[in-house]
């Protein structure tokens, strides 16, 4: 019979990647590698790359942490491979993560459901050469990249250097500039954690994000009961239209002038971020969750068929 030890799965961190959020991912898997070995896991490291099935094959039964971020990690593709070889994992399906990290898609689901949004369109990276954009202040972000990762705001078109439109995708979206302050709010399972308030020199960029100091985190945000609400309120409700699972992170703008009709949705996570200066662990600490204890939750959350 076998003891209480064995009986705990072997986890296979999936970190890396070839996604421009790789370093991002390499961080995640090694902060949540580290806490799930605590937590008293056996954790395989796994840097996902063309041979990841033969890997996955090696490694025998096992449930998979999606660390990854970003294109082909976060958009369904490697949910796909996971559903097919029939190994449980982490984070949301490949339905839900495809339409999260469609920010065109997603937002008009996100209307549909009643939820704030702002206007939007989706532009090629030709015309945005060509100028063919919008009056500014405008927002350009990729339609299908996370991190921050060529998002720019536009407040004269001289902003729009040739350097800058080379190295974006093809498929761009432009959106209304909602001036304010930046909240965030994270779900675990059916319950929204929190709000944070995030303050920056100037807008939550990569560098804002990911490197020390870069930005203040103020948890709980301080902010009117009503904007808290509401905050934790659409969190939840953009969590359950899209059909995530597991974990997910939704960020809002508030234009704080304008009460409750200045607050905005913007996007959902459904692979937050989860490196020391991230957001999720610290509303889970807020809630009393070390990492420890909100990866053990993530890891007995995981499944096939999400």
């Amino acid at each position: 019979m076998g003891s209480a030890r064995e009986s705990i799965p072997k986890i296979v961190m999936l970190m890396g990647g070839c996604s421009a959020e790789r370093a991002i991912s390499l961080s995640t898997g090694r902060e949540c590698g580290a806490a799930l070995r605590r937590a008293g896991y056996t954790v395989v490291d796994i840097d996902a790359g063309p041979d990841l099935v033969h890997r996955l094959r090696a490694e025998g039964d096992c449930i998979a942490f999606n660390g990854l971020h970003g294109r082909w990690g976060e958009d369904g593709c490697v949910q796909g491979i996971l559903e097919y070889m029939k190994i449980p994992y982490t984070h949301s399906g490949v339905l839900s993560s495809a339409l999260a990290m469609d920010k065109h898609v997603s937002k008009s689901i996100y209307g549909s459901a009643g939820l704030p949004i702002v206007e939007s369109k989706i532009v090629s990276r030709d015309a945005i050469a060509q100028g063919l954009t919008a009056t500014p202040p405008y927002v350009l972000k990729p339609n299908n990249e996370g991190s921050s990762i060529g998002v720019m705001i536009v407040n004269d078109e001289s902003d729009i250097t040739t350097e800058y439109v080379a190295a974006l995708p093809d498929v761009m979206m432009i959106e209304e500039y909602v001036p304010g302050r930046e909240l965030t709010t994270a779900v675990v399972g059916a319950k929204a954690l929190s709000v944070t308030e995030i303050r920056t020199q100037n807008w939550y960029d990569y560098s804002s994000k990911y490197v020390p100091g870069g930005s203040q985190h103020i948890v709980p945000a301080e902010i009117p009961t009503e904007i808290y609400d509401a905050c934790l309120h659409h969190a939840l409700l953009a969590h359950e239209v899209l059909q995530c699972r597991g974990i997910s992170r939704t960020d809002f703008r508030w234009n704080e002038g304008l009460g409750l009709d200045g607050l905005v949705l913007l996007e959902t996570n459904t692979q937050p971020g989860m490196t020391p200066t991230s957001l999720v662990p610290e509303q889970a600490e807020y809630c009393g969750w070390d990492l420890a204890a909100l990866c053990r939750w993530i890891v007995e959350d995981a499944s096939c068929d999400r």
